[in-house]
């Protein structure tokens, strides 16, 4: 009865024993899945770029830039102001064929119409640029220069119709398809070459 005794008393040490080890070895198959899965989760969202402008939304300044739009390193369309001294640069980007201002480069064009009104002896230029591929055989140089300046035409009579912009402090040039800035061998590059570039600048003091 004795050997019996002890022989259960240690069953019963054993087990309790066995039971410690195995129960930190059970908390950790759970916490520390659920721990990294909450770590990958914040590194996700943490690198999250949602405009797709290439700056990350920790650090860009200027969200939900839309497509197409040139950005600086803060995420925002490029502009400098320094004291007594304006300098905006604008772009907009057209379809194919198309002279319509879209609703997301009307907005870009809000913001120099604010500064072109703080700065009442700040001028604007305006290109029009057109593609290659937006003439057809048939069709001549004209036609494709007419495309661009239409485009210029548009963002100007935006500025005075909708901000009351003197026209005497606006100016527009088409330039057809004479400036590509990218390559029209590409579906990419032709859309960057359907555009208008702007610089709005009022002159150092």
């Amino acid at each position: 009865m004795k050997v019996k005794s002890k022989n259960t008393f240690l069953i019963l040490v054993s087990a309790l024993l066995l039971a410690g080890c195995q129960a930190p070895m059970h908390n950790n198959t759970i916490v520390k899945p659920i721990a990294t899965a909450v770590a990958n989760t914040q590194k996700i969202a943490a690198n999250l770029d949602s405009d797709g402008d290439g700056v990350l939304d920790d650090e860009d300044k200027c969200p939900g830039t839309p497509i197409n739009v040139m950005i600086d390193e803060n995420g925002c369309p490029p502009s400098l102001l320094l004291e007594g001294h304006l300098k905006m640069e604008y772009r907009a980007f057209f379809a194919k064929g198309s002279s319509e201002l879209s609703k997301a480069y009307q907005l870009e064009l809000d913001k120099i119409a604010e500064k072109l009104q703080e700065y009442e002896t700040a001028t604007m230029r305006i290109e029009g640029h057109a593609s290659e591929d937006e003439i057809s055989a048939t069709d001549t140089g004209l036609q494709l220069s007419s495309l661009a300046e239409n485009r210029a035409l548009i963002v100007e009579n935006y500025l005075i119709m909708q901000h009351q912009i003197d026209p005497d402090r606006l100016s527009t040039v088409s330039y057809g398809a004479e400036r590509p800035i990218a390559p029209s061998d590409t579906e990419e590059g032709k859309s960057m070459n359907r555009r208008v570039y702007g610089v709005a600048e009022d002159p150092l003091n």
